[in-house]
């Protein structure tokens, strides 16, 4: 007895099922499917900055008891999360203490003029001395020389948040616990709540003649020098670019932000450099939309290779500064490395 050699299960004639090839996912379908995981959850992104501001009243309650003749401003929140780039996790936030300077004492004095040759950084310095005597402001205990020292208000404010605020009992109050971080150079806060951990970093901030001025001293022997931030105009300018053409700048952003978070070889790349880099390519490529998210996304790999290459990525708001001049030569070559790598097979760093 013969048997149909198809199976006999099936009746003859009927149709066959063909199994259908699983179909790849082009480079596009898998960024977009990738920016759906980068979302920070829910309860950190409302729990955080309120948690955030709490602290930051205490502080700035603390401040003006303790320096009441010190004009500070309204202490206020920076950072990824409040500008709509964060990803992954909040688990950081940025606290911006402003001083306020009379700008009839003070004046800047470009890093371009000093010792350090870097335009990046300022000199902020005290003026008319003849007229107006050491005490007139209520900053000139901070100086060194004639200019203001960013390491020696630095160095008060780290006392201050070591040994001065109880932290313990402010904790308590708040339902989490604060520890000042003792050995870093930087004003930082340590908060354990039930729900998230939480690193705060201080910034003392000066705004004059258009510039905003970090007191973040490079590393070395020259303590008057203030770094100045473009962070606030770089994403305004973003927003304002995806605004006008509905484009996806800061989509491309937080995915590119998600591999450097997750990356720890191209930590460094993650936050202002890669707003510079989008900013930059926004002069030359027009198109942003999201259905070209996938040539951007391999575009800006293809910039950042060539810009590590040289060793040089031009400030978007001032290209005599180098973005890249903080690198070590050895974090060059491995950032250079893995995005190599990634220019011919980019899926590998969404991994």
């Amino acid at each position: 007895l013969l048997t149909d050699p198809r199976g006999s299960s099936a009746p003859l004639g009927a149709p066959q099922v063909q199994s259908s090839p699983l179909r790849c996912l082009t480079l596009q379908e898998k960024l977009l499917s990738h920016s759906s995981q980068l979302a920070v959850p829910e309860f950190q992104v409302s729990l955080v900055p309120q948690l955030a501001r709490s602290i930051c009243s205490q502080l700035q309650n603390f401040l003006r008891s303790k320096f009441p003749e010190l004009p500070f401003g309204r202490l206020s929140l920076s950072g990824a999360l409040l500008d709509g780039l964060e990803v992954l996790a909040a688990d950081h936030v940025q606290l911006m203490l402003p001083l306020v300077l009379d700008a009839g004492l003070w004046s800047l004095i470009s890093g371009e003029d000093t010792v350090v040759r870097n335009p990046q950084y300022w000199m902020i310095k005290r003026i008319d001395l003849g007229y107006f005597p050491r005490g007139c402001s209520p900053w000139d205990r901070f100086m060194v020389g004639r200019y203001l020292s960013s390491s020696v208000l630095n160095e008060t404010l780290h006392k201050l948040l070591v040994a001065s605020i109880n932290w313990p009992a402010i904790g308590g109050l708040l339902g989490c616990a604060i520890h000042p971080v003792v050995a870093s150079r930087e004003l930082k806060l340590e908060v354990k709540h039930d729900q998230v951990d939480l690193s705060i970093t201080l910034f003392p901030v000066v705004e004059m003649e258009d510039k905003v001025l970090l007191a973040v001293p490079p590393e070395g022997l020259v303590e008057n020098l203030w770094l100045e931030s473009f962070s606030r105009a770089e994403v305004s300018r973003l927003k304002e670019l995806d605004a006008a053409d509905s484009g996806a700048r800061q989509l491309c952003l937080r995915i590119l932000n998600g591999v450097c978070k997750r990356q720890p070889r191209l930590h460094k790349l993650g936050g202002s450099p890669l707003r510079h880099l989008v900013l930059h390519l926004s002069d030359t490529a027009s198109d942003w939309a999201e259905e070209s998210l996938a040539d951007r996304f391999q575009q800006v790999l293809e910039e950042l290779v060539a810009s590590l290459e040289k060793g040089v990525l031009p400030c978007y708001f001032n290209p005599k500064i180098n973005l890249f001049s903080g690198l070590l030569e050895e974090e060059i070559d491995e950032m250079g490395f893995v995005l190599y790598r990634a220019i011919t097979e980019p899926e590998v760093l969404l991994k």
